[in-house]
């Protein structure tokens, strides 16, 4: 094989390149939590080592973070060769969409977000994200923090649900829709209010209003120890359809 040359074309992206053609790409990103993750994709197997290597030997001695598919035990071997260890799994999991069978507790009621008061719906989205952190930490969060040039934190009130508990907000869920899927990415309810059956609320008024708006699925990520949240969604007939692995080299 001819000699790859491997050059950094930006800052968070590298390049090889043999006998004048593109066989392999390295990118970074920066999660907003402060993660630092690589990836790497090669057209010739033997490139991925070195390619890796490069990235890595240009990148500053804090953790670095990598994803793989948890079906790809082969990807996952080379980045072990290369100092990398398992740090977290999620499980992905599919669920059907429909009409809200199961009724929310009598105490309990679920607001689209739209009809929220904004300003109570951002103090329960930071008071939640400030319990998250204090407590497991977004590390282990699927979804991800996202925070605008200044540190706040935009919130699109139409992706959200928010369920009220004596007429206290309590809890909210965020969903995403693309096409005819859509992408449950986050369910939380505050510490205080939690065993009140909140949680399934707020998953039964989002099926169901996807289902009228004509989609008929949704999926989400789930950190396997996240054991509150599997019982959530599988006892809500989510079936597993895949997962990845988050790798962490110190």
């Amino acid at each position: 094989m001819d000699p790859v040359i491997i050059t950094r074309t930006a800052e968070t992206q590298w390049e090889a390149v043999s006998d004048g053609r593109t066989v392999g790409h390295g990118d970074i990103s920066h999660r907003p939590d402060g993660r630092l993750f690589v990836s790497v994709d090669v057209w010739q197997d033997p490139v991925f080592d070195r390619l890796a290597t490069a990235v890595l030997a240009d990148l500053p001695a804090t953790p670095v973070h990598t994803l793989v598919a948890a079906d790809d035990p082969g990807l996952k071997a080379r980045w072990e060769r290369l100092g990398f260890a398992v740090g977290r799994r999620e499980r992905e999991y599919t669920l059907p969409t429909a009409p809200g069978a199961l009724a929310p507790p009598p105490e309990v009621v679920v607001l689209p977000g739209t009809e929220a008061d904004p300003g109570r719906l951002r103090a329960l989205d930071r008071a939640i994200r400030e319990e998250v952190e204090a407590s497991v930490g977004w590390r282990t969060m699927p979804a991800e923090v996202v925070a605008g040039p200044t540190g706040s934190l935009p919130l699109d009130p139409a992706k959200y649900a928010v369920a009220t508990r004596g007429g206290r907000y309590a809890g909210l869920v965020r969903v995403a829709a693309v096409r005819r899927r859509a992408r449950i990415g986050l369910i939380a309810v505050r510490a205080e209010d939690r065993r009140h059956g909140i949680g399934r609320a707020l998953l039964a008024h989002a099926l169901g209003s996807l289902h009228h708006r004509g989609i008929t699925s949704a999926w989400a990520e789930v950190d396997e120890t996240n054991t509150a949240a599997l019982a959530l969604f599988e006892g809500a007939g989510a079936e597993r359809t895949g997962g990845c692995i988050e790798l962490v080299r110190h």
